[in-house]
């Protein structure tokens, strides 16, 4: 199946782009976008801890601030609000839609919880779990703070909501099917990961001027970033790790593989640690960031591990179970 992407996007290579990328290609021009691996049933017991979450968990994110843990439920559509650090599920909140990326607005919050087939963004206060909700681009898929300002990835719009206290204010024409977000630069850059037109694209946060444009390998689908030059993202249908730079222009300066489908990415700044899950191994594997990312450890994890975070204060890992509706649990790695 890769091979015949491969030379799906070969063949794509020799079409003229007329209008240099800027969301106007036809869907019909690319191969169907990447999606996780459906995983096999586990044939270890994952590592660490599992703690009940409810149906369907996927979209996570932890507040280092408050040690809560906000996973994304389905069916019903819930944000369950777990403690991370005491491992209790304190109350489950209703969303008008599930998600599968969730974000912050900031240090203790709100989550941000892009609700997919309701085309909304609900900003959900921690923690008490109150929710508010704004209108925002066709099926929005992820989520990312900058200052003042919030950036939803419109997945079938291509295009990006930008929100000022919670009203959106602008939108941005981006390639097809935005996926994964992230801010570097001191919050200075959005990159926007395009995963049905293959590309990664730099955008002025305050401007909104595009910045520049990349190649971004087989079937691309989320990235994370150290917040100041250097983009990391996954390659799922490649099986790999791409590592971005952003000066003196946006270059691919390594790929480093992953065989098993990588899906999941979440990033430890405060410990230069990068965190991806491996679909169709059931794996979580611990990575040494930097220019030259490495193995440093793998574990064992809950079948459909889609999605990963990392409490940032604590060095603690959650993983998302989808198929059990668990939450595994891995406590920090020595340094």
């Amino acid at each position: 199946m890769v091979s015949a992407i491969v030379r799906r996007l070969a063949a794509l290579a020799l079409l003229p782009f007329a209008a240099g990328g800027c969301g106007s290609a036809a869907p019909r021009d690319f191969p169907p976008a990447a999606e996780p691996a459906r995983s096999p049933p586990a044939t270890a017991t994952p590592d660490g801890r599992l703690l009940r979450v409810g149906s369907m968990p996927e979209g996570i994110v932890a507040d280092a601030r408050t040690g809560i843990v906000a996973v994304g439920l389905r069916n019903p559509d819930r944000l369950a609000l777990v403690d991370g650090r005491r491992l209790r599920v304190l109350r489950r909140v209703a969303i008008p839609e599930s998600p599968r990326h969730l974000g912050l607005a900031g240090p203790g919050g709100p989550v941000l919880v892009p609700a997919e087939r309701a085309n909304a963004l609900a900003r959900v206060a921690l923690p008490v779990g109150r929710v508010r909700t704004a209108t925002v681009g066709a099926y929005p898929h992820d989520v990312v703070a900058a200052g003042d300002r919030v950036f939803v990835g419109d997945e079938r719009g291509a295009t990006v909501s930008v929100l000022e206290r919670g009203r959106v204010v602008r939108r941005i024409r981006v390639a097809l099917q935005p996926g994964g977000l992230a801010v570097l630069d001191g919050g200075r850059v959005l990159a926007v990961v395009s995963v049905r037109e293959r590309v990664v694209e730099l955008f002025d946060t305050r401007t909104l001027a595009r910045l520049g444009r990349a190649p971004a390998g087989v079937g691309p689908t989320h990235l994370v970033s150290d917040g100041r030059s250097t983009l990391y993202v996954i390659d799922t249908a490649g099986d790999g790790l791409l590592v971005f730079r952003l000066r003196p222009k946006l270059a691919l300066t390594r790929r480093y593989a992953l065989p098993g489908a990588p899906y999941g990415v979440a990033a430890d700044r405060s410990r230069n640690r990068l965190w991806v899950t491996l679909t169709r191994t059931n794996e979580v594997v611990e990575l040494a960031a930097g220019a030259r990312p490495h193995e440093l450890a793998r574990f064992a994890a809950p079948r459909q591990p889609d999605t990963v975070a990392v409490d940032e204060r604590t060095g603690r890992v959650f993983v998302t179970g989808t198929a059990g509706g668990v939450l595994q649990v891995l406590d920090a790695p020595a340094d």
